[in-house]
Order: C-alpha cells, then structure tokens, then sequence
C-alpha cells in the first residue's frame, strides 16, 4: 500500500468508527404518509442530516425513507451538489462498503444511521458548516427521485427519537 491509500483507509476506518461511537439516529415525527398508487412507490423521508464534516474529503448522510406503498423499491443512486461522487454503503460485521442498491420494503422503511448503513460524500466541492443545508436527491428503481435538504449538525449531533417504536 501506498502512503495516499494508507491515509485513506486510515481516515475512512476513523470516520467508520466515529459514526459507530456516535450511536444511531433516526426522526420518527413525520406527518403525511404517501398513498399507494398502484404500481409506483412513493418515497417520504424524515429526519435527513450530515454531521458537521472534518475536512474536504469526505462526509456522511443519515436519514429514514420511508415507503407507505405495497410495492417494494431500491435506492439506487444519489446525486447532490456538493459531491459528483456520493456512494450508497452499508456496514456488515463493523466493516464499511460500497453497494450499488439498498432496499427499501413496500410498507416499510430504510433507515440510513450512524454505525450502519448510510449515504457517503466523497470529495467535497466546499466544508458545509453547523447550520448549513445541503440538497440531495434520492434516485429510485421504481419511484420518482426525492429532493431532500440535509441539516448540517454538530459532530457528535445525535437525534433523539420523540416517540417509542
């Protein structure tokens, strides 16, 4: 391995694991639910934020998608300004990786969160800061892609569910 790979590697395990100390999160305070339509999913999403990111190299984005359809998708893609390279990830026995698609279940949600799966920046254009909002879009195998603005929170920002589940 190279010097750049090693500090890659180095700084994609360190951010792994400040995700995974950081705990989970998740907004379940929504309102409106989407309405089957028959034969294309409607995505809602709740609670979408990035942690204040280090540095220009990469960042993270959690969030709950939520699908009130009796059909199944896929989240396929997602595209923002601020990054013309985002990945989709997951972690499976605490080790992050790159997957082309997540599901999301008919009736059912993904929950993209801190030590699990969730949305990747890599190579940002700019540093957003507390407070700032960025914009992504959601692409999906069957449903229309959702236009979402992350919150840009604290480092350690953790949401605090307001409602049992």
């Amino acid at each position: 391995m190279n010097a750049r790979t090693t500090r890659t590697l180095a700084a994609a395990l360190s951010l792994t694991a400040a995700l995974a100390i950081s705990g989970c999160s998740s907004d379940s305070g929504s309102g409106a639910g989407a309405k089957a339509d028959g034969d294309k999913p409607k995505m809602t999403v709740t609670g979408a934020f990035m942690p204040e990111p280090v540095n220009d190299k990469m960042a993270g984005a959690f969030m709950v998608i939520k699908n009130d359809s009796k059909t199944a998708d896929k989240l396929t893609a997602v595209t923002s300004p601020l990054s013309d390279d985002l990945q989709i990830h997951e972690t499976k026995d605490q080790k992050m990786q790159q997957v082309a698609a997540m599901d999301v279940p008919a009736n059912g949600e993904l929950k993209l969160e801190r030590g699990g799966s969730h949305v990747m920046f890599m190579g940002l254009k700019n540093t957003p800061k507390v407070g700032d909002k960025v914009t992504v879009e959601l692409r999906f195998e069957k449903a229309d892609p959702v236009k979402v603005e992350l919150d840009v929170k604290e480092r350690t920002y953790n949401a605090q569910n307001t409602s049992a589940h």
